[in-house]
């Protein structure tokens, strides 16, 4: 399946593209996103790509537009970033960061990757292939309290307890090695269903999210942006899923507000610390048009930031 950017024509406007400007692409994946704000700059503009896995970096797109001497593109985790961007000499001088957040299509496509549990193969579930733990190894020896609170916290598991209880038991008999035979073991666990989606579809989530610690890196690429954008530069954030999102808002609220010490009476306008970006706006959501043609677009959030 085609890899179809999500809000492409929204994530474009609301980065307000210079043509000279200098851009990052915190998510490359099959360079949708990348490809459109390339068509915006002019030969002075300047784009910068980073994925965390290692076949986006090697995808037949990505060598393409590396022929293009304005792109440039390097494998890192999001709190890579500022050093990334240090080393360039660009801290600062960024005019606008996109990042657009899950699991791509090409690798919940690949049974090999282990993302989905529509397909059968190996429980891997890595963002980079190559480095940190499988999901067959992570639940092989996490602790039954712990993965509990990964299900409940990073899933939104109702059925928590029942689902952890039932891979501790399994995995004293055998491993849990492949996707399907965690999807039964889920499947068989859970005494209720929901009417649109899989039993375990939030379980898989949270074991992804816990794996490739992809909230912490979330918060750390937030707070990096504020650092590296220069003022008037803008953030752009898509999420997928209400933990994601949250995480998103409440640091542009936080980061948006002037602050104060509430201890120090009487409050001196010296005492107050600006906020790094102006208040922010609505979210945003895809359109029903787009929603028709890429389902994935129908759970998206994009928020947006400016910084002062």
């Amino acid at each position: 399946m085609e890899h179809l950017p999500v809000m492409f024509a929204e994530a474009l406007q609301q980065l307000a593209i210079k043509k000279d400007g200098v851009y990052l692409d915190c998510t490359f994946g099959r360079g949708g996103h990348s490809s459109g704000i390339l068509n915006l700059l002019d030969s002075s503009g300047r784009l910068l790509a980073f994925d965390r896995d290692l076949d986006a970096i090697n995808s037949d797109i990505a060598q393409i537009l590396l022929e293009d001497n304005r792109f440039k593109l390097k494998q890192c985790c999001f709190s890579e970033l500022e050093n990334v961007v240090a080393n360039d000499a660009l801290t600062g001088k960024i005019d606008g960061i996109l990042i657009d957040l899950g699991v791509s299509s090409p690798q919940l496509d690949n049974p090999e990757r282990g993302f989905s549990f529509l397909r059968d193969g190996p429980l891997d579930m890595r963002m980079d292939g190559n480095s940190g733990v499988t999901a067959a190894q992570y639940l092989a020896s996490v602790d039954e309290k712990d993965l509990i609170k990964v299900l409940f916290e990073y899933g939104e598991e109702r059925f928590a307890r029942r689902i952890a209880h039932a891979i501790i038991e399994k995995r004293a008999v055998a491993p849990i090695t492949t996707t399907r035979e965690l999807a039964k073991l889920i499947e068989e666990a859970v005494p209720i269903r929901d009417k649109h989606k899989h039993p375990a579809t939030r379980s898989f989530q949270a074991i992804r999210i816990e794996i490739n610690s992809e909230l912490e890196e979330l918060k750390a690429v937030l707070q990096q942006s504020a650092r590296i954008l220069k003022p008037g530069g803008r953030l752009v954030v898509i999420s997928f899923h209400s933990l994601e999102d949250r995480i998103v808002k409440r640091f542009i609220r936080t980061e948006s507000g002037a602050k104060y010490n509430p201890g120090k009476l009487p409050i001196k306008e010296i005492d107050i610390t600006k906020g790094v970006f102006t208040k922010p706006g609505k979210p945003l959501k895809a359109g029903p048009q787009e929603i028709a043609q890429n389902t994935r677009a129908r759970s998206a959030v994009m928020r947006v930031a400016e910084k002062i």
